[in-house]
């Protein structure tokens, strides 16, 4: 069977509302559906009498009060994230995309390394000074990667929760979605700035810092991957950014003053 080319447009009508509505539900059942919780999330957090950057939202938090659940329950939503990037690939290879098409594949290790170590220092650095500014201005909450208790599990779970964040969001969001776009006719910008402005909807209970951050994160990663189409340099660059912020607030959380 011949494999549809990335670029090509359907053209057929029937074809063409099957793969709307499969964009629909995907996004419905995961990061599309984020998208709202977090605006409600962020609405909420407007309306209470306590300024924005007084209020604390924790990306890792306790689940349950026992220990093992607690475990448990965090490993659970790793495996929902998981999930979620799997069902965007399944949905690719179905379409009759290889996944190498999209760049999931093992043939550039070197080049995807050095590539996530440059994007994730160009992301990851400006948008703690981003996140900083806007907590000074009072337009962003208060962040803490995590308020999971030092057990012996929080920092593989920690690792694994990066992991996770970064293949969900990435194959979903830039594979997944812009491939889908562009078979519906959307061009290369459009469909770049729709993925890049629902990363940003998804962070909204982060504040007015955590949306434009997000945007500008899906803006770069997104034509990374139009240019390149490497989406493991997307992966990895991200997953990085994640497990400098996830375990180094574990780690200097209490030692350093200008953490919260």
């Amino acid at each position: 069977m011949s494999r549809p080319s990335p670029t090509a447009v359907v053209t057929d009508p029937g074809a063409r509302r099957l793969i709307g509505t499969e964009v629909l539900v995907v996004l419905t059942v995961t990061l599309g559906l984020s998208a709202v919780r977090s605006a409600l999330n962020l609405a909420d957090a407007l309306l209470q009498p306590v300024p924005l950057n007084e209020q604390q939202v924790a990306l890792n938090a306790p689940a349950a009060q026992a220990d093992l659940v607690d475990l448990a329950l965090q490993l659970t939503r790793v495996l929902q994230l998981v999930g979620w990037g799997a069902l965007g690939a399944y949905l690719l290879i179905r379409a009759g995309f290889a996944l190498r098409a999209v760049g999931l594949d093992a043939r550039q290790p070197g080049r995807d390394a050095l590539g996530s170590a440059g994007l994730a220092a160009l992301i990851g650095v400006p948008g703690l000074g981003l996140y900083l500014v806007a907590r000074a201005l009072g337009v962003s909450v208060t962040i803490a990667p995590t308020t999971l208790d030092a057990t012996w599990w929080q920092l593989p779970v920690l690792l694994a929760s990066a992991a996770a964040n970064s293949w969900a969001e990435e194959v979903v969001m830039v594979a997944y979605l812009i491939t889908r776009l562009r078979q519906l006719g959307w061009s290369e910008n459009t469909s770049l700035l729709a993925q890049a402005l629902l990363r940003g909807a998804y962070h909204l209970y982060q504040g007015l810092g955590g949306f434009v951050g997000n945007v500008v994160m899906g803006l770069v990663f997104g034509r990374v991957w139009q240019r390149t189409n490497r989406l493991w340099m997307l992966v990895g660059a991200h997953a990085l950014i994640d497990v400098v912020a996830f375990v180094g607030y574990a780690l200097l959380a209490g030692r350093v003053g200008w953490l919260p």
